[in-house]
């Protein structure tokens, strides 16, 4: 079993080797958006993972999808799976991001 660490939930699950960042994210309850049901079609899954020794390699599909964003250590979770231990970033959701802007800058108006 391989541990993943979602971050900034500070939450670890154990999965077998294989299991895609997605699904161990489902199982461990941290939200991953996604709309096409991890098919690598919305790229909507996108995380942050520094060191991906944990990860397998990178397949060309995913190569093709994400282009430059590989270099800032971004992986599709639908398609990244697992093969050891890895520590995964979560992107604040873009709503959520806006409404707490909105909201910060209504105290300092204030």
């Amino acid at each position: 079993m391989n541990e993943v660490h979602f971050l900034p939930d500070k939450t670890t699950i154990s999965v077998r080797p294989g299991t895609t960042l997605l699904e161990a994210g489902r199982k461990a309850s941290v939200p991953i958006r996604t709309r096409c049901g991890g098919r690598a079609a919305c790229l909507m899954c996108k995380v942050k993972v520094e060191d991906q020794a944990g990860l397998m390699p990178i397949s060309r599909n995913e190569k093709l999808k994400l282009g430059s964003l590989l270099q800032e250590g971004i992986r599709l979770a639908c398609q990244a799976r697992v093969t050891g231990d890895v520590v995964v970033l979560i992107p604040e959701d873009p709503l959520k991001a806006a409404v707490r802007k909105l909201l910060a800058q209504q105290q300092e108006d204030d």
